[in-house]
């Protein structure tokens, strides 16, 4: 990924720390953060939470931070939510050396779930791994990994040994025992469920001539 392809994110130093002053910030639409650099100390920073969240939502592991006439590169280190509104309330970033590998999380996204024949026949797919542990340049962190699981049979277990991985990433998870998606009969509980639909359709299907008929005779 070169620099053009990333999101550049302007953050404000702030000298003012503390709970009351993130506060009044996140009123302000602004989120504290802390960046965390290579040789240097941490620095409190504070960033538009809409922009910040447009950046994250178009999927960047790696972002451009400009403090000041200074542009680093970084990932996000950590990230707090409010527990019941689910927004931001704080982030950390972490800059990185462009030309050495670092570990970080991707999440995994699935194709041809509606090709695989366990889901043909009725199966119901389960996505198990949702993330996978990499180690790779910065510049060569995907915003995701998709991994086909098409062959998926019912009853079938797809495991990360069978996944085709892009060469420049080094997955960090045991590929033998990281299941990433099964396919299982459906239940009981849930073909049942579907019988008594169609049974109803039916019925309602046969009751509609009939109540036809019983106002037809009704108007003679």
């Amino acid at each position: 990924m070169s620099s053009d392809d990333r999101a550049t994110i302007e953050v404000a130093l702030r000298e003012e720390r503390g709970s009351r002053e993130s506060r009044r910030m996140r009123r302000q639409g602004r989120l504290p953060g802390i960046l965390y650099g290579r040789g240097r100390d941490p620095q409190a920073f504070s960033v538009n939470e809409r922009e910040l969240r447009a950046a994250l939502k178009a999927g960047h592991a790696l972002l451009d931070v400009k403090l000041g006439s200074d542009t680093v590169p970084v990932i996000i280190k950590d990230q707090q939510h409010h527990p019941v509104r689910g927004g931001f309330t704080h982030i950390d970033f972490l800059e990185v050396d462009l030309s050495m590998k670092i570990q970080s999380t991707v999440p995994v996204e699935l194709s041809g779930v509606d090709d695989a024949p366990g889901v043909i026949q009725g199966g119901v797919l389960d996505h198990v791994t949702r993330e996978l542990n990499i180690e790779a340049l910065p510049t060569d962190i995907p915003d995701s990994v998709t991994i086909d699981v098409s062959s998926l049979e019912l009853n079938g277990t797809f495991v990360l040994s069978e996944a085709t991985i892009p060469s420049n990433l080094t997955v960090l998870d045991d590929a033998a025992e990281t299941v990433i998606a099964t396919i299982t009969p459906p239940t009981k509980v849930e073909a049942a469920t579907e019988v008594e639909e169609e049974t109803e359709v039916v019925g309602e299907a046969e009751a509609a001539p009939a109540e036809a008929a019983s106002e037809g005779e009704g108007g003679e």
